[in-house]
């Protein structure tokens, strides 16, 4: 009854124009306490059925507070900054996005990328991830008008239902005990912002460290590879440097060496220079 029930709030998220991305998170595989790969995590009925109802209960509970008079902490994805980049990876597939950001037509676009290539598709998933930008905590009151999702296409949500384990949960947890109680807010607008601002510094400062430890893993298992080529996509360029995405063992990696010109989404082959599994360095250089 429960996936019955998530199933149909998909259909209605997907009628919206929410993204279906596929994770390229792996997880270590061990043969005793030797690394030996690193196994993409698979998507599962299970996850999705949590996931469904998951959003429909953070929009609802963004939705009360707001009826109620209450402010809340919003989770908010923008329309990307990187749209027209956005358009160009789309292109190179034979087609056409809209000029503005257009979630419907962006999520029609990987539904057909997904039927067509499954096994790359969550290489193309991780490039919109990233064309797309991170995600954000904002404060929204009662009468103002938030950004929104872009991803989930969703006008009201908040996040509500880990409060165990991420602290905006938990500040929603408060402001929803306060408007059951018919009290004022727990927090003033001020305070709400500097939460906020917070909320997003500290998420940030934990993905670091979760992503230093995937590379030390990722470091370690092609310690044995360097002069090996690989097949990759790009997944980062900018002044800070190009990132690219091997994709078997999936790892990433910066490049070091005929980076010029490369841009997210482009394909490319790669020469394995050097690893450090200390401070998780991948270090590539392009293939001629």
């Amino acid at each position: 009854m429960q996936d019955e029930a998530a199933q149909a709030l998909k259909a209605v998220r997907l009628e919206e124009g929410a993204l279906v991305l596929q994770s390229t998170e792996s997880r270590p595989v061990f043969d005793g306490d030797k690394l030996v790969d690193l196994a993409p995590q698979e998507p599962s009925r299970s996850k999705e059925l949590i996931e469904n109802l998951m959003v429909a209960a953070n929009g609802a509970t963004a939705r009360f507070l707001e009826e109620r008079g209450l402010p809340s902490l919003r989770r908010v994805v923008r329309e990307p900054a990187r749209w027209a980049r956005i358009v160009a990876v789309a292109a190179e597939y034979g087609e056409a996005l809209p000029a503005e950001p257009d979630s419907r037509a962006l999520a029609l676009f990987l539904a057909k990328r997904r039927k067509a290539d499954p096994l790359r598709f969550p290489d193309l998933s991780l490039v919109i991830v990233k064309l797309m930008g991170a995600g954000v905590y904002a404060v929204e009151r009662p009468g103002e008008d938030a950004p929104g999702h872009f991803g989930l296409a969703v006008k009201d949500y908040t996040h509500s239902t880990a409060p165990n384990r991420r602290y905006p949960d938990l500040l929603t947890q408060r402001l929803l005990k306060a408007a059951l109680a018919g009290s004022p807010s727990p927090y003033t607008a001020a305070a709400l912002d500097d939460l906020a601002r917070h909320c997003t510094e500290k998420e940030n400062d934990a993905n670091k460290v979760e992503r230093h430890l995937r590379k030390s893993a990722a470091a370690l298992l092609l310690s044995a590879r360097i002069g090996d080529r690989f097949d990759g996509v790009v997944t980062g360029a900018s002044e800070k440097g190009t990132w690219v995405r091997i994709f078997s063992p999936p790892v990433e990696g910066r490049v070091e060496r005929g980076q010029a010109g490369l841009d997210v989404g482009d394909r490319v082959t790669v020469t394995l220079l050097s690893t450090d599994v200390e401070r998780g360095f991948i270090d590539f250089a392009r293939a001629r």
